[in-house]
Formats: structure tokens, sequence, C-alpha cells
């Protein structure tokens, strides 16, 4: 593989910085990182690698930025986050297993209906009831949901972040500037313990990794704050866009 010059490292990490602030939004960054990988000649394997390698920071700075906001339930977060790793690790295992092309048209139809599901859904969010009983239910229900979507980020991976923030929203009731924030715990530990693997395998081109996490802890900030100053409506509209861009992405690639 030749390696990029300075110019295509360039380019890289302009992407790095739009896919930072869109992922922060809605996730979806890697829709734009990974081909953009792929179209300056690397091997899916280190797009693969790679892409972990730079996108960990930007759901880190989003984290961080949603956290300052107080959008960041602390306590539930201490929850999550070891079971956001602890899937993540188990669906890696399984693509050992399974083959993740099987998973494709299933995804694409949850990315269709978590598009139109966003889309039609009007009003202010509904509080779920947290009286007795209900606080151990929504435990168990964020449990769920972190460790079933980390796995499925470390299996599959495409539209992690927007299934995390529907399932907030539909099981929890959240706002989506809310969900968008919290599923920032999951995603941060889902691409964490991804990471970790494709580091030990040498898949990661730090040089190519190193520049553009940069740029992505940039972009997520900038992403963060943008969905903390404009709110549900802004989260809403690019969740809808990221989803239908990678349900087409996936119908393509079926062909």
């Amino acid at each position: 593989m030749p390696a990029p010059g300075p110019f295509e490292i360039l380019l890289l990490t302009a992407v790095a910085l739009v896919a930072g602030t869109v992922d922060a939004i809605a996730g979806g960054g890697g829709l734009l990182t990974v081909p953009a990988f792929l179209a300056a000649g690397l091997p899916p394997h280190l797009a693969l690698g790679t892409n972990k390698g730079q996108s960990v920071f930007g759901s880190l700075a989003a984290l961080v930025r949603f956290d300052r906001a107080g959008l960041i339930d602390r306590p539930r977060a201490r929850f999550m986050f070891p079971l956001g790793v602890a899937g993540s690790l188990a669906g890696a295992a399984l693509v050992l297993a399974i083959p993740p092309a099987v998973l494709r048209p299933v995804v694409l139809v949850l990315l269709a209906v978590a598009a139109a599901f966003l889309g039609f859904r009007r009003g202010p969010p509904r509080p779920r009831d947290v009286e007795t009983g209900g606080a151990r239910r929504e435990r168990w229900l964020v449990g769920a949901t972190s460790l079933a979507i980390g796995a499925y980020d470390g299996f599959f991976g495409p539209g992690t972040g927007t299934f995390l923030i529907v399932a907030f929203v539909g099981l929890l009731g959240h706002g989506l500037a809310r969900a968008s924030a919290e599923a920032k715990v999951v995603n941060f530990a889902s691409n964490l313990a991804a990471l970790i693997p494709f580091a030990l395998r040498g898949t990661v081109v730090w040089r190519l990794a190193l520049p553009m996490a940069a740029a992505q802890l940039a972009g997520g900030w900038i992403g963060a704050h943008l969905a903390v100053r404009r709110g549900d409506a802004l989260v809403r509209r690019v969740v809808v866009a990221v989803a239908l861009a990678l349900a087409a992405k996936l119908a393509w690639d079926m062909r």
C-alpha cells in the first residue's frame, strides 16, 4: 500500500472534522471516514482499525461537552460504560462465528424504521415513571440497551449512535438532545473496547489516525455544542439524514 502523502492526510483530517461533528449529534461518522480511508488506498482491515483509532477521540470530546452541559447522568453513565465495553468485546468475538453480511438486510430495515420513528415523532418527550419500581425498570432497560448495542458495534457497527438515540428516546422517553448525550457514553465505551484489539493486531495506521484524532476532538466538541444549543430539532434532522444515508449505503453494498 503506498503511503498517503501530506495532501491526502490533510483531506482525511478535514473529513474527520466533519465526521466528528456529525457523529456527536447523531452518530454515523464512519459513513464519511471509512469510505475516505478506502479511497485513500487503505485495505479494509486497516481502514476499519484506523477508523476506530481516530473516532474514539471524537466520541470522547462529545461526551465531555455533553457532561459539561449537564446532560449526562453520571451514576447511570458509570453503570452503562462497562456494559458498553463488555458488549463490544463480545460482539467482536462473534465476528469469527457469524458473517457480518448476514446482518445487512436486518440493519437496513431497522435504520429505515428509526428514520421514520424520529421523523414523524412530534411533541415533547414523555418521561417514564421513576417511582417505586420505575427506577429499577429503567436501570434494566439502560443496561440491556448498553450491552446489546455495544455488542452490535463490536460485531458490525453502522448506525450504532443512531440506534442508541432511538432506544433512549423510545424506551426511556428522553428528549433527543439528552438521548444523543447519553448515547455517547456507550459509543465511547464500545469504540475504546474495539480499538484495543485493532491496535494490538497492528491494524491502526497511526500516521493517519493521530492528525485525524485532533480533528475528531474538535468536531466532537463542535457537534455536541450544536446539539446542546440547538436542541431536539437539530438532532432530529441530523439523525434522520444519517439513518437514511446509512440505509442507502447498506442497500448499495448489497447489490
